[in-house]
């Protein structure tokens, strides 16, 4: 029962994750089962869904590489705040392939898994009256934005709130009940899944964190982030076979970091894409520009996909869907991968198009788009529609019918008038 509060909101928590001591105590918290976790925290009211395909010889079901990749968005964020480790867990359980987050920093240069710059939105910060004094106005690309800023908080302090859903209209019942979790937590939730689970980590704000965060010896963000990688395993180009073992994508909106980050580490890296209207983080580069052939063409030598917004993929208009643009077929013909997103179960993220039905979302994406994976608040729902529509090839499910027809032959043979 005690090691169930490395997950939960704790006050107390030290501010560094460093020692053997403490990382075998963060070892032993991180195998807690999600049930257990809700149990605690008197949320076991909702179903959880099975954990998917764990094999009994001991070994680990590898990462599924037959059709468009699962990318849980922040985790399972529809159904509870955004990058905790609950989100990351259920994720997990409803069959998720990669865990997908963003990493920030602490005052005292802790890696942290968090969306936002601000702390205003997905945290409790406007209740913890200690900090009030902490409230300031920054510069965030170009915007004038005030708020509570992480990197004006240490470890420590940043641990003492609790994580809150972001929309109003989710379940609110998880709020304050889970604390931002650091990047190495959320390693190693994926290291601990039953199955083959990669990682989808983003360098978030590269320029604005090496701004107001330093780290001794003339560190960048960019090294500290590739240090901790390479510290738990993460390595090899994609398909390899370190990489089959361990997978990951390192992603961003800011192409000068996956440039340097692409002579730290070999593993894959995505170029993000926002909207048509916002320029790239780092080199004010328009949507235009770093859409182009020419630019595909350049950015190709560094990573091996794009993570385009979906909606500059097909163009809305009146909340309908016009035609496709050339774009996944560009990238594609350059042996990019295309990743959009952000997928979301909502009607009021559903385009008219799709009846309200977010599994004929899905399928329009897949079979039509063809697109590679699929970033998603929701993944139990695009578990669901892939098992349904292209069934994994699993030797487990292959067993079990087999059993399942053993079990009626002896039954019936039992039975003989039934």
């Amino acid at each position: 029962m005690f090691e169930l509060t490395a997950i939960l909101k704790q006050p107390k928590q030290k501010s560094r994750i460093g020692a053997a001591k403490g990382r075998d105590s963060m070892a032993s918290a991180r195998l807690v089962p999600l049930s257990f976790l809700l149990l605690l925290v008197g949320c076991a009211s909702r179903p959880l869904y099975p954990l998917p395909g764990k094999r009994y010889d001991g070994s680990k079901k590898p990462l599924q590489t037959f059709r468009p990749y699962n990318l849980a968005h922040r985790g399972s964020n529809g159904e509870f705040p955004e990058e905790t480790a609950a989100a990351y867990m259920r994720a997990i359980e409803e069959g998720a392939d990669f865990i997908e987050g963003d990493v920030l920093a602490s005052k005292d240069g802790v890696l942290i898994m968090q969306h936002d710059v601000t702390l205003d939105d997905t945290t409790d910060i406007a209740e913890h009256k200690e900090f009030a004094n902490r409230k300031r106005a920054c510069n965030v690309q170009g915007t004038n934005t005030t708020g509570f800023f992480h990197f004006d908080f240490t470890l420590e302090e940043l641990k003492s709130l609790g994580v809150k859903q972001r929309y109003p209209f989710r379940d609110q019942q998880y709020n304050r009940k889970f604390p931002i979790i650091t990047f190495e937590e959320f390693i190693s939730i994926a290291l601990d899944a039953p199955r083959v689970v990669g990682i989808y980590p983003e360098i978030k704000n590269p320029a604005m964190v090496n701004q107001y965060v330093k780290w001794p010896g003339g560190k960048k963000f960019e090294d500290k982030f590739v240090e901790t990688l390479h510290k738990y395993g993460y390595r090899g180009e994609y398909m390899s076979k370190q990489w089959l073992k361990q997978p990951a994508f390192i992603q961003s909106f800011a192409p000068t970091s996956l440039i340097y980050v692409s002579n730290l580490t070999d593993l894959p890296k995505v170029f993000l894409i926002d909207d048509i209207t916002i320029p790239t983080q780092d080199t004010n580069q328009s949507y235009w520009e770093i859409t182009s052939d020419k630019y595909l063409n350049f950015i190709k030598n560094y990573v091996m996909g794009i993570g385009p917004w979906k909606d500059t993929i097909v163009y809305v208009s009146e909340n309908y869907l016009q035609l496709p643009t050339d774009l996944v077929a560009r990238a594609h013909a350059l042996n990019l991968q295309v990743h959009p997103y952000t997928y979301r179960n909502e009607n009021q993220f559903l385009h008219f198009n799709f009846s309200q039905d977010p599994y004929k979302e899905y399928d329009y994406w897949i079979n039509t788009i063809g697109v590679d994976g699929l970033f998603t608040d929701f993944t139990g729902s695009l578990h669901q529609y892939q098992e349904w529509t292209t069934p994994s090839p699993s030797g487990e499910k292959s067993a079990t019918k087999l059993l399942d027809k053993i079990g009626s032959m002896i039954s019936k043979y039992r039975n003989p008038q039934t």
